[in-house]
């Protein structure tokens, strides 16, 4: 176990200057970068106080030009632009949780999902019969756990595995643009898994 003081130097040691939009899973890469539009898309600078807290916070909202597109995740990158730092869901907010594979279940105790909410599975190693970065729908949801489908109301994926400890789980929201507009990034917050 790592301490505070130690989780925030590694949190310092992060070079978080831009932000990127993508229309779907990132990856470890940050493929499915937004593109086109005018005025044209582009990655935006960010600025992110020094840890506190075992976590990093930016301290103002940037808005991006977005074209016709659907925005699902957010990006981090280097100052250049030219090392992918990090993804996290348009909207969302990690969960911990765990897999009853013969059940289908997924447990994360308080989670406040419904049944139709669009969530995600990312980080680690996702569950058997899930795909990392997959918009999937809360069903059979009770307080502290639920089932997955692959469409809103659909059948309960039959979830083979558990997975590994440092999957993440989270709600996603997917913002559509028909036309022309813009999207704004409020603020995002940085911690570590461990």
């Amino acid at each position: 176990m790592f301490t505070t003081s130690a989780k925030n130097n590694m949190l310092d040691a992060l070079q978080l200057t831009l932000s990127s939009l993508h229309t779907a899973f990132p990856g470890q890469t940050g493929l499915n970068e937004v593109t086109g539009g005018s005025p044209a898309y582009a990655r935006k600078t960010i600025t992110v106080a020094a840890a506190s807290g075992e976590q990093r916070l930016t301290s103002a909202s940037v808005t991006f030009d977005v074209p016709a597109t659907t925005v699902r995740w957010v990006g981090f990158w280097n100052t250049a632009g030219t090392q992918f730092q990090g993804y996290s869901p348009n909207g969302g907010s990690p969960k911990e949780f765990v897999v009853d594979p013969t059940a289908d279940t997924v447990r994360s105790p308080a989670h406040g999902y419904s049944d139709t909410q669009k969530i995600v599975f990312y980080n680690g190693t996702v569950p058997g019969g899930l795909t990392e970065g997959t918009v999937y729908f809360v069903r059979d949801s009770t307080t502290d756990t639920f089932k997955v489908a692959a469409s809103a109301g659909g059948v309960a994926i039959d979830i083979t595995s558990a997975g590994s400890s440092a999957c993440l789980l989270s709600a996603i929201v997917e913002d559509v643009y028909a036309a022309q507009g813009t999207h704004q990034l409020s603020s995002a917050t940085f911690t570590l898994g461990f």
